[in-house]
């Protein structure tokens, strides 16, 4: 899918198909989002007028070149840093207004990050259940739920170890689990997996891809990784060298679910070629 505002720019964009979702399906709206930074005399632009919209239960990658304003887009839509211009706009009720967060609308969010931020003195049970105990959530209905999500993540057998009992990967899975504690329609996630090993990893994006669609949840992703967006993502979005603009986004159009094989097929390989071409050049 390309959106009206960049088609003229971008056009044939799509490698397959064109994903636009009907408005009454838009989980997430941003409207013209542009963010600079300004440290002392130094002006910098980050992100110039970025217009995209996310259908409900879809699961889009960003990627770009390091430097391109993926990060500092996550955390616009996130509530972590307001937007110069623009706005972001869950089921249609604006994120930001002027510098300050809706914190209602911040309740459908969930956010992961590339380190876990597990508690050290809180067993994977008390980690995963802190978002519902900040709530007011009574201890044994947040226990509850805690468990539940850690038997979704398939840590089942680990409601009482500690992170440092963990390996990486099982401490991103108690990482996700909190994060869906509050029951998020929009899961954002920024290079979740990119301190990983390959095969941890690879195992880390069957999980996602599992959870996403037992959960309906929404999921925005940051990725370096070209091959990691494509096997995840509907569709993937491309920004360009900062400042960061939508440069390319790609329908990605394979059948969901995907297993690993998928990435041997002729159609995976070509959406990777034209990927990577499109970030050379």
């Amino acid at each position: 899918m390309t959106q009206p505002s960049q088609a003229s720019a971008n056009p044939g964009s799509s490698v397959a198909g064109d994903f636009r979702p009907s408005p009454s399906r838009v989980k997430i709206s941003i409207d013209g989002v542009s963010k600079t930074f300004q440290v002392k005399k130094q002006r910098t632009e980050a992100l110039k007028d970025i217009n995209l919209q996310i259908a409900e239960g879809e699961t889009v990658s960003l990627i770009g070149r390091s430097g391109c304003g993926k990060s500092t887009l996550l955390r616009v839509m996130a509530g972590l840093l307001p937007p110069s211009s623009g706005n972001i706009l869950v089921n249609g009720s604006p994120l930001w207004r002027r510098s300050q967060v809706d914190t209602s609308v911040i309740e459908q969010l969930g956010v992961v990050f590339q380190e876990a931020n597990l508690f050290p003195w809180f067993d994977v049970t008390d980690n995963i259940a802190l978002p519902l105990k900040l709530r007011g959530v009574n201890k044994t209905e947040r226990r509850k739920r805690a468990r539940e999500l850690a038997d979704l993540v398939g840590l089942g057998g680990f409601f009482n170890s500690y992170p440092r009992e963990l390996s990486g990967g099982m401490r991103q899975r108690v990482a996700i689990a909190r994060a869906l504690s509050r029951g998020p329609e929009l899961l954002l996630m920024d290079e979740p997996f990119g301190a990983l090993d390959a095969m941890t990893r690879e195992k880390m994006n069957l999980e996602l891809q599992r959870i996403s669609l037992a959960t309906q949840v929404t999921v925005v992703f940051v990725t370096h990784d070209i091959s990691e967006a494509v096997f995840l993502g509907d569709r993937v979005i491309q920004l360009s060298p900062r400042p960061g603009r939508i440069e390319e986004i790609t329908d990605v159009g394979i059948a969901r679910p995907r297993s690993v094989d998928v990435q041997t097929t002729p159609a995976f390989g070509e959406r990777i070629r034209k990927l990577r071409d499109a970030l050379e050049g």
